[in-house]
């Protein structure tokens, strides 16, 4: 049977149509069930009268998760095939959403564990997944599959109190629609087990000629994993305590809801034009600088800048999030040569990002309590965007992660 040869237009077969709208709707459920927790969680928690340590919990375990199980990823993918390892961690996903809303505290600690590992697996195989079907769209790929994830992110953060407040299915319901587009997905997914699998064991069969160098050997991945995880810090840290923040300067909790929603749609667009723009350029270094940019006005504008203009510095944090988060998933499949590499740089950026992310939060916390103000704290924000502007001068210049074993002088 002849292969289909790829092509820069935007011709595809069927085939490959169905295949970007399962990416899509595979997409759209990985970061829904994690936001749809936060602005219900006192809901939660009275309702199944746990602690407040307890409750916040529930958006770490996620991020453990993601720390323990992505090393294993490609490991797991090579021995059953990416496709067919991506329909079973939906499924799991889906088991895990069922059990988080069935309404029983224990249920809904495994429940939340389950979505974590389900979640994972998509994180990490998804952009080697775009680098194998698409290598001509890389770029225009990972813009959309991007979209796709923040728009159902922030839909979920939006209608989550809406339907726990006023309707009759209560936080379960808030939580628990979200298995019917894990369920959508399941099965739109379906069509790619068999071929993708085969495909997969093709390409792995073409690209195994020598023993490969440990991943963890690469200074370009560890770059690529810094800049990663840093960004994930920069994010969840923001997501857990600005809004804290602007309210001890004196602005009300909707404003400041408010305040975090202005970041999540100033990321929108970001995630989808950078990637399209890092495809296309030969140095994604000035892109590092404009992120670097509108980190330092973001963050220098809630330290230093006026509280008047607290909706541009939130707008800066937003587009430089979202431009650094679509960096990210682009140096996976940029820096690589094969989806092998890119599924096993995935997995080790990702690890190490998510416990980056997760010590954020609770490092925030620790110097406001230890200095009992928001300056010291703040300035981590400043920090952080620092380190993560030169990891990501090493990964923004054209090369490739090289895994082959030095040859000995004869």
């Amino acid at each position: 049977m002849e292969k289909e040869r790829p092509s820069k237009h935007l011709h595809f077969p069927k085939s490959q149509w169905v295949l970007l709208a399962g990416i899509l709707f595979l997409a759209a459920t990985i970061r829904s069930p994690l936001t749809s927790v936060g602005p219900i969680i006192s809901n939660i928690r009275d309702q199944l009268q746990i602690s407040n340590s307890l409750a916040g919990f529930l958006t770490t375990i996620p991020l453990l998760a993601f720390a323990i199980v992505s090393p294993f990823t490609p490991r797991i993918a090579k021995r059953f095939g990416m496709s067919r390892t991506l329909f079973y961690a939906m499924i799991i996903l889906l088991i895990g959403i069922i059990m988080r809303s069935v309404g029983t505290s224990t249920l809904l600690l495994i429940g939340t564990f389950l979505i974590g590992v389900g979640i994972a697996f998509a994180n990490v195989l998804l952009p080697s997944l775009l680098k194998l079907s698409f290598p001509l769209h890389i770029g225009l790929m990972t813009g959309l599959y991007s979209v796709s994830m923040s728009i159902s992110a922030t839909l979920a953060s939006g209608i989550a109190s809406p339907i726990a407040n006023e309707t009759v299915y209560g936080w379960q319901g808030a939580l628990g629609i979200w298995g019917v587009i894990t369920l959508l997905a399941i099965i739109v997914w379906i069509p790619q087990i068999r071929k993708k699998k085969e495909v997969i064991k093709t390409v792995q069969k073409n690209t195994k000629s020598k023993p490969a160098l440990p991943i963890w050997r690469s200074p370009l991945a560890w770059s690529i994993t810094i800049f990663m995880g840093l960004q994930s810090f920069l994010f969840y840290t923001t997501a857990s305590w600005i809004p804290v923040v602007l309210q001890t300067n004196g602005m009300t909790a909707d404003a400041a809801g408010w305040m975090l929603a202005l970041v999540q749609l100033a990321q929108l667009p970001m995630m989808f034009i950078i990637p399209v723009v890092a495809d296309k350029v030969r140095d994604q270094r000035i892109l590092v600088v404009a992120v670097f940019a509108c980190y330092l006005i973001g963050y220098g504008g809630v330290q230093f800048g006026s509280e008047s203009l607290t909706a541009l510095w939130m707008i800066f944090i937003g587009l430089g999030g979202g431009s650094a988060f679509g960096l990210a998933m682009m140096f996976f499949t940029l820096r690589t040569n094969t989806p092998d590499q890119a599924a096993s740089i995935s997995g080790m950026a990702q690890s190490i990002g998510y416990l980056l992310a997760s010590v954020g939060p609770v490092l925030f916390g620790m110097l406001h309590d230890f200095t009992g103000s928001w300056t010291a704290p703040l300035y981590t924000f400043i920090v952080v965007a620092t380190i993560l502007f030169i990891s990501g001068m090493y990964a923004g210049k054209k090369r490739y992660i090289s895994l082959e074993p030095k040859q000995n002088a004869s």
